[in-house]
């Protein structure tokens, strides 16, 4: 039973430090775009306009690949981390590149994706977040020691 402890307590420490730079990264995705993907994605539900529902679904899209990229980086992360600070450091380095891998989308793309999903282009939205996480996976695999 002591060796389950010891597991038990393992798992939660990691887990008091995953959650909040999750959280964190959440944060800063929402705060590094123009637009506002909770505000978006409320105002969808709340309508029958059309173009309101798809700027929520294109939103949707592009927030959760960022939010699934950065999890799949963290859960390598925890995976080959030698320590909490290790982990910690994988996050914020995973986190800082979703944000890098956005803003080198939008800087490729012949059209401007901070104006698409706003405007309720799903395919930006969609594309947008399969990016994300094929960003997430890349890193994730990059992790090694």
């Amino acid at each position: 039973m002591d060796s389950q402890f010891g597991y038990i307590l393992n798992f939660l420490s990691y887990l008091v430090v995953t959650i909040p730079i999750l959280a964190i990264g959440i944060f800063v995705f929402v705060l590094t775009t123009p637009y506002k993907e909770f505000e978006l994605i409320k105002n969808g539900s709340q309508t029958d306009d059309p173009k309101k529902m798809a700027a929520a679904k294109a939103a949707a899209h592009d927030l959760g690949g960022k939010i699934i990229g950065l999890a799949i980086v963290l859960a390598s992360a925890v995976y080959h981390s030698v320590s909490l600070w290790d982990l910690a450091i994988w996050g914020v380095v995973g986190m800082i590149f979703q944000v890098l891998v956005f803003y080198l989308f939008e800087w490729i793309t012949p059209f401007k994706v901070v104006s698409e999903i706003p405007n309720g282009n799903v395919s930006v939205g969609i594309f947008a977040s399969r990016l994300s996480i094929a960003a997430g996976l890349l890193m994730a695999a990059l992790i090694s020691y």
